[in-house]
Order: structure tokens, then sequence, then C-alpha cells
């Protein structure tokens, strides 16, 4: 979970993980969206890889980038159950 936060915490690595929730990506393709350097977009793409946000799969010469969306559900419901157990605000 620690690594998991961390890798959220960067608003570069949010907007990686928006793009991907479009659809499956190659690092090319995400570092297109960016001005930073690929050597950069490498490392977010490592951290996100490190904390199981994403996967990747290799097709040729392509490594091709996707959410990995049971991270993201566990992610969900801990918050939810941080809030409150069932999803309303609980002010009392």
């Amino acid at each position: 979970m620690q690594d998991t936060l961390r890798a959220l915490a960067d608003p570069t690595r949010r907007e990686i993980l928006n793009l991907l929730k479009k659809s499956r990506l190659s690092a090319g393709e995400i570092g297109d969206h960016f001005s930073i350097s690929g050597a950069a977009v490498s490392r977010h793409l490592s951290v996100l890889k490190e904390a199981d946000l994403i996967r990747d799969e290799r097709e040729g010469k392509f490594i091709y980038y996707e959410l990995n969306t049971t991270v993201l559900e566990e992610i969900m419901l801990w918050i939810t159950e941080l809030k409150g157990g069932n999803g309303h605000d609980q002010t009392t």
C-alpha cells in the first residue's frame, strides 16, 4: 500500500494513469503527452509498475502499458472503509 500511495502522490504519474484509463499505450505514446525526457517517463512507468498500478506487455519491439484495475479497486475499497464504510459522509 505504501508503494501505491507514493506512486499516486506524483501528479505526472496520476496523469499517466488518466491516459491509460482510455486505452493501453506504448511508452512513446505516453511520453508524447509530457514535456519531460524519455528517461523521466520511463522512471514514472517503473514506479507505477512497482506499485502494481499498471501492467506491461511486449508486442514486437514495443511495450504497451495498461491499468491494473484490481489494485485501484482495492484502494477505492480501503478509502471507502476509511471514510465510514457506507460511502456517505459521517458527520456528527
